[in-house]
């Protein structure tokens, strides 16, 4: 590549990152602006907006609704969906195309046609069963279904799932030591990537619980902006922000295991041994 090439490739690399930056950040700036007015033509900016959220008790039970369901969601989907791909993928590669399929279809079904079809559902549950807001994981479990099949399979395609359950069957591993103990720790990548799709989602997630009459942390956003709309933005963009930083710190800990996974091993000359080997 010439100098003149990697000089415009650079150029373009930077005017992307500006035009996508800007994108993102002048309406979290314009929100936060708003957040921080003071009431009257020309009063100070104030930070009452924020210091006031822990203020209301209602929203602070939607935060921590939402940040449970964005835990069960993810726990239960990763339970649910992990051992059904790589039992797929080593037992029964005939079913791949019915099981991708079967978790791309939320994609092609409107939101409101699903909570159509399970309103009868959670009716009954909140009769007969609980009528609690954690009941939502259910259908965020659906939800999430294609997104995270996707992140969960190219974990799974840049890994040799065969030849690593094959050496550990060997060994004597049950089914489930293989999956959770020697599978998943070679692909915390896609699972990091699967976890932070399905919390991101959970989070911003507003036809569902609205529809089924539940109080989640978009639901309560949007009811608290038509009696507080300063405190409603300002919630609003603390989400986002936690959405960030979480999304940050997610990277920095896969890029530190990838980091610790690429460094040079010491030969150990008793485990050469064992391998019939010379140190």
């Amino acid at each position: 590549m010439t100098r003149s090439r990697r000089l415009k490739l650079r150029v373009f690399r930077a005017v992307v990152f500006l035009v996508m930056g800007a994108f993102f950040l002048v309406p979290i700036g314009a929100m936060f602006e708003f957040s921080t007015r003071g009431v009257g033509e020309g009063a100070p900016r104030t930070l009452e907006s924020w210091t006031t959220i822990a203020t209301y008790p209602t929203l602070v039970a939607a935060i921590v609704a939402s940040l449970e369901l964005a835990a069960i969601t993810s726990v239960t989907m990763l339970v649910l969906l992990l051992p059904t791909m790589i039992w797929v993928r080593l037992r029964l590669p005939q079913l791949s195309r019915v099981i991708e399929f079967i978790c791309l279809l939320p994609l092609t079904i409107p939101a409101i046609v699903l909570v159509v079809g399970l309103f009868p559902v959670y009716r009954w549950m909140a009769t007969n069963v609980s009528d609690s807001i954690l009941t939502l994981s259910f259908a965020y479990v659906v939800l999430v279904l294609p997104y995270t099949y996707r992140a969960l399979d190219a974990g799974l395609s840049a890994i040799d799932v065969k030849t690593l359950s094959e050496a550990a069957r060997s060994l004597g591993a049950g089914w489930s030591t293989v999956i959770w103990r020697v599978i998943a720790p070679n692909m915390t990548g896609a699972l990091l990537n699967a976890c932070l799709l399905s919390v991101a989602l959970v989070l911003g997630e507003f036809t569902f619980a609205n529809l089924l009459s539940y109080v989640n942390l978009q639901v309560e956003i949007n009811q608290l902006g038509l009696a507080n709309a300063g405190v409603s933005i300002a919630v609003s963009v603390a989400s986002l922000l936690f959405a960030f930083v979480l999304l940050m710190v997610l990277s920095f800990v896969g890029a530190a295991r990838r980091s610790l996974r690429s460094r040079p091993r010491v030969r150990d000359p008793r485990t050469d041994v064992l391998w019939g080997q010379k140190a």
